[in-house]
C-alpha cells in the first residue's frame, strides 16, 4: 500500500505515477474519496460514542424528569452508536479496497510499456556457433530434459530433469546459496503454500491473480516465488535493523499458471508451470533501499559471471512493473538458438509497499516504529539451464560445464548419451 499521508499531501504525484504506468488516475480519486469518507465516518462514530459515555455518567447522578430524559437519550444513542460503528466499519473496508487497488509510486523508471526498457549494459562475448541447437535438443541428447514424459504425467509445460540435468540444476542452486551465504544472507527453505493474506500482502492477488494456483478446499495459494513467504515471515512484527538490512536467500519450488501465454514459448522449459528458484529478499530502512537494490543486482551479475553466460541489464519501463515495485532491473541472458536475450533474473525495489500491507516495522533512532522497505531478486532458477546449455554447446554435441559448476557435477564436459 502507498502512504496515505503522501496521498493527502501530494495526490498529483500519485496521479503522475499512474500515468507513467499507463493506469487510470481515477483510482487515485477513488482512494482520496474513500479516505475522506472513512475519516468522516470514524469521527462521527467517536463523537456519538463519547456522548454516550458522558450521558452514562450523568444518569447515575440525575433523578426525576432529568433522569428519564437522559435514559431516553441513552436509548437513542445506543441506536446511533451501533449505526455509526457499522458505517465506520464499512468505510474502513471501502478504504482498504481502494487502497489495495493503487500500485506503488514509481520513481525513476523509464516511461512506456513492455518494449520501452532501457539497456544499461551488455556483458560478455556471444559465442560464435554456426548452427546452434536449442536447449531442448541438447537436453534430450544428454538425457537431461524430458518434456514428453512430463506432459504424459502432468500435462503441457511440465518436464523431468534427469541425470546430468538434475545435477546441473542442483549444482547451480547450491552455488547460488553458497554465494548468498558468503554475502551474509540467511539461507531459507520456504513454504510453497501460503495463506491469502500473505499473497495479498505481497501484491500478487491484483493484476497477477490469474497467474496464481489456488487450493480452494484449504484456502491456500501455491507461490510463484519464495518472495511471498519471505515477505510474510516478519508480518505483524517489529524487526531489528540497527545493524543494517536483514537478508534472506529462499530456495523453493515455484508454480505459475502461465495464463494468457498459450502458444508462446511452448518448446522446452522457458515457460513452465513448475520450477525451482533461489530468491534473495531484503528488509531494510527506506533510505537504504536504493543502495540495497543495486547490491541485489550486483549479486545477480556475480552469479551470471560464474556460469559464464553473456547477458545484458535492462531498466524496466514503468508500464511493465508489478504493482509492488517502484523500480526493476532485469538481467537477460543471450540465447544462441533464438538470437536474442531472454530474462533470467529480476530485482525489484518495493520500498514500503509490501511491508505496510504486512505490518513489518523497525524502530528508528528515537525508538519509534516505522514501516520497513522490502526488496527481492532472483539468484538462480531453472530457466538458467537454457543459456547454460546453449552457450556452452560444442560442435561434437557435448556441453562444457562452467568451471564454478564442475565441483557439483564432478566433470568438465557433459557427453551425449550413446
Amino acid at each position: 500500500m502507498i502512504d496515505l499521508r503522501l496521498l493527502r499531501d501530494d495526490p498529483d504525484l500519485i496521479r503522475a505515477s499512474q500515468r507513467l504506468r499507463g493506469e487510470s488516475t481515477e483510482l487515485v480519486d477513488d482512494l482520496l474519496r474513500a479516505d475522506e469518507e472513512r475519516r468522516a465516518a470514524t469521527q462521527r462514530f467517536e463523537t456519538v460514542r463519547a456522548e454516550q459515555k458522558s450521558i452514562g455518567k450523568e444518569v447515575a447522578k440525575a433523578s426525576g424528569d432529568e433522569r428519564a430524559a437522559l435514559l431516553a437519550r441513552t436509548k437513542e444513542l445506543a441506536v446511533e452508536v451501533k449505526a455509526a460503528e457499522a458505517a465506520a466499519g464499512e468505510a474502513d473496508q471501502a478504504l482498504r479496497r481502494a487502497h489495495l487497488a493503487v500500485p506503488n509510486v514509481t520513481v525513476g523508471a523509464p516511461p512506456g510499456g513492455e518494449d520501452d526498457f532501457v539497456v544499461l549494459r551488455e556483458v560478455g562475448d556471444k559465442p560464435q556457433i554456426a548452427a546452434p541447437r536449442d536447449h531442448l535438443e541438447i537436453g534430450e541428447a544428454l538425457r537431461a530434459i524430458d518434456t514428453e514424459r512430463g506432459a504424459k504425467v502432468s500435462g503441457s509445460r511440465f518436464y523431468f530433469l534427469t541425470g546430468v540435468g538434475a545435477l546441473l540444476q542442483l549444482g547451480m542452486l547450491q552455488l547460488a546459496i553458497q554465494q548468498a551465504v558468503e554475502h551474509g544472507f540467511t539461507p531459507s527453505i520456504t513454504p510453497t503454500l501460503v495463506r491469502p493474506e500473505s499473497m495479498e500482502g505481497t501484491g500478487f492477488l491484483g493484476s497477477h491473480a490469474s497467474e496464481v494456483y489456488r487450493l480452494e478446499a484449504d484456502d491456500l495459494y501455491l507461490v510463484g516465488t519464495s518472495e511471498v513467504a519471505l515477505a510474510a515471515y516478519h508480518s505483524n512484527e517489529i524487526i531489528d535493523l540497527s545493524g543494517g538490512p536483514s537478508r534472506f536467500a529462499g530456495w523453493s519450488t515455484c508454480y505459475r499458471r502461465e495464463a494468457g501465454s498459450h502458444g508462446k514459448d511452448v518448446r522446452g522449459i522457458l515457460r513452465v508451470h513448475q520450477f525451482d528458484k533461489v530468491e534473495m529478499f531484503s528488509f531494510c530502512r527506506p533510505e537504504e533501499a536504493e543502495a540495497e537494490h543495486l547490491r541485489l543486482l550486483a549479486m545477480e551479475e556475480e552469479m551470471l559471471a560464474k556460469v559464464e553466460i553473456p547477458y545484458r541489464v535492462i531498466d524496466v519501463a514503468a508500464g511493465d512493473l508489478g504493482s509492488s515495485a517502484v523500480r526493476k532491473y532485469d538481467c537477460e541472458a543471450w540465447v544462441p538458438s533464438q538470437g536474442r536475450y531472454r530474462e533470467v533474473t529480476s530485482t525489484s525495489n518495493c520500498t514500503t509497499f509490501q511491508a505496510r500491507r504486512l505490518n513489518v516495522r523497525y524502530r528508528d533512532a528515537d525508538g519509534k516504529p516505522q514501516i520497513a522497505a522490502t526488496l527481492n531478486g532472483t539468484l538462480a532458477t531453472t530457466r538458467w539451464l537454457i543459456p547454460i546449455l546453449e552457450n556452452h554447446q560444442q560442435p561434437d554435441g557435448s556441453v562444457r560445464v562452467p568451471k564454478a559448476l564442475q565441483p557439483f557435477l564432478g566433470r568438465e564436459v557433459l557427453e551425449p548419451a550413446r
